[in-house]
């Protein structure tokens, strides 16, 4: 595996594996959703077609349907706001991973989960989050989290991706373009992760 593919895997990779691992849902025939399709949701998304899992991609907006769907293999695509689409979908899902970095509502989520079905929540967020008990009680499913993961699960992922043939989605950049994709990253503008080429850059300038 060359060195810019391994790189995203020590974080985002890691962290979508992590919980998959965790959880027992690293077994073939299941479906799975991404929540927000990020550095860490396009990882998700890769990592658990790897598994064979069946993968919904859940999202504000259509504007990443095809990317979704076209390029990063994602078996289905679901906007959140389209009330019809995702009473349709409504407890198909065995897992949810839950990237979105902001405070948003939880109840649709957990409607499209099965009996026992987990919300795994994986962005940080500094505001209390709240649901009604009603949409856990009711078919014992769970909200839980997961941050990074160990040493022994980073050569997990490392070793998986690379027999999988699992790749990131990233660009390279030179050192004196660092600041430039700093600002780009606070737009949100880059496809998924940026890994910084020192080797080739040049320090002495």
């Amino acid at each position: 595996m060359a060195p810019e593919q391994a790189a995203p895997l020590l974080c985002a990779g890691v962290t979508v594996y992590s919980p998959l691992n965790h959880f027992g849902y690293n077994q073939s025939g299941l479906r799975g959703g991404i929540l927000g399709l990020g550095g860490v949701g396009h990882m998700g998304v890769k990592i658990a077609k790897a598994m064979g899992h069946h993968v919904t991609v859940i999202s504000s907006s259509d504007k990443k349907r095809q990317e979704a769907l076209d390029h990063l293999g994602a078996d289905d695509y679901l906007v959140s706001s389209d009330n019809e689409k995702m009473q349709e979908a409504a407890d198909s899902l065995d897992y949810i991973i839950d990237t979105v970095p902001v405070n948003h509502p939880l109840e649709p989520y957990l409607s499209l989960l099965k009996v026992d079905g987990k919300l795994i929540l994986m962005g940080v967020i500094n505001t209390p989050l709240q649901f009604v008990s009603p949409m856990v009680m009711l078919g014992r499913k769970s909200i839980t989290g997961s941050f990074i993961g160990s040493m022994k699960e980073t050569e997990e992922v490392l070793h998986f991706c690379n027999e999988k043939g699992v790749t990131s989605q990233i660009e390279m950049v030179k050192m004196d373009y660092i600041n430039t994709a700093m600002e780009r990253l606070e737009k949100n503008d880059v496809r998924y992760r940026f890994v910084v080429d020192v080797a080739g850059s040049k320090l002495d300038q």
